[in-house]
């Protein structure tokens, strides 16, 4: 799988991602393990995790497995802090205090000395983002930090944090990009191209619809069929939509492969994108995107679906 480098940073990471958002709640550990020995094998290096997936758990599998399945040196670990969770209910706080608490609690949990990669993982209107940058400056000058970002940020979010960094700098920014979900193009991703950010694109095929599994309705076994999920898949089930995910399976047909790697292929490229992240359920369904990751999209075919999809 080909590296990338991360904004203007050094910082090299896999073109995609693994996400762990599932692990502990509809993937097992051994199945976690299948996983992470699977996108190893196939060059794979980012991983993503945070204490807020699964109130912790993907967290405390991802620890089980370090080293164990994959040298620890061999992966670039992401994870974030600013939210927590219990119970189904979110709270976010960045202050200082909570930050560098959930840092400590994520080393401790993972049995290492450093995150290659720590964000802030969202907004938070009641701490003075000079707080935060602060934070994230002490966290890479102590060494518990090798690269510092956020998720979740607008442009203007992202430009003023940037500036707010004094001995460090901000090398990536996550957020929700695929052919169904466009709006960073607007100010994200420009203000991110300026301040030499690099994109981590999250549900890049928005929730499995640009996989074509809802074009004959809803499979039973899908999260669009599952009630925690079902709401997040309605949204992307618009009338424009049916139109970007028909022209991904003409694609997809066109070139001989599935509509899954033309919409991965086609995130993976965009302008800013340092890696794609990808979640799967099962090792199956990691098996066909690591496959389909291979697929290189002609311009033509890229310029159309720029076209119908934006």
């Amino acid at each position: 799988m080909e590296l990338r480098t991360v904004g203007a940073s050094g910082l090299r990471v896999s073109r995609l991602g693994l996400g762990t958002l599932s692990w502990g709640r509809g993937t097992d550990g051994d199945e976690a393990a299948a996983q992470l020995a699977a996108f190893a094998d196939a060059g794979g290096t980012l991983v993503d995790t945070s204490p807020a997936y699964g109130e912790g758990v993907a967290q405390r599998i991802l620890a089980e497995l370090v080293d164990d399945v994959v040298p620890r040196h061999d992966l670039v670990i992401s994870s974030s802090a600013g939210i927590s969770g219990f119970g189904g209910f979110s709270q976010v706080d960045c202050s200082r205090r909570a930050l560098l608490g959930q840092l400590e609690g994520t080393l401790r949990e993972l049995g290492t000395d450093y995150l290659d990669l720590w964000q802030v993982a969202t907004w938070d209107q009641r701490t003075p983002v000079e707080e935060v940058a602060q934070t994230l400056d002490y966290a890479v000058t102590s060494g518990k930090v090798r690269y510092a970002g956020v998720r979740g940020y607008l442009g203007w979010q992202l430009a003023t944090a940037a500036g707010s960094c004094r001995q460090t700098q901000l090398v990536a920014t996550q957020a929700e990009y695929s052919l169904l979900a466009r709006g960073v193009e607007e100010e994200l991703i420009p203000a991110a191209s300026h301040h030499g950010v690099g994109l981590f694109a999250a549900v890049p095929l928005a929730g499995g619809v640009l996989t074509g599994k809802y074009r004959g309705g809803t499979p039973a076994d899908s999260r669009g069929a599952d009630d925690a999920h079902a709401q997040d898949i309605r949204s992307y089930l618009t009338d424009s939509a049916v139109r970007v995910v028909d022209a991904v399976a003409t694609a997809a047909d066109g070139l001989g492969t599935s509509p899954l790697a033309v919409a991965l292929a086609w995130i993976r490229d965009r302008p800013t994108v340092a890696s794609a992240i990808v979640g799967a359920r099962d090792l199956a369904q990691l098996t066909g995107v690591l496959v389909a990751e291979e697929l290189e999209l002609p311009p033509a075919i890229s310029a159309a679906l720029d076209d119908v999809s934006a």
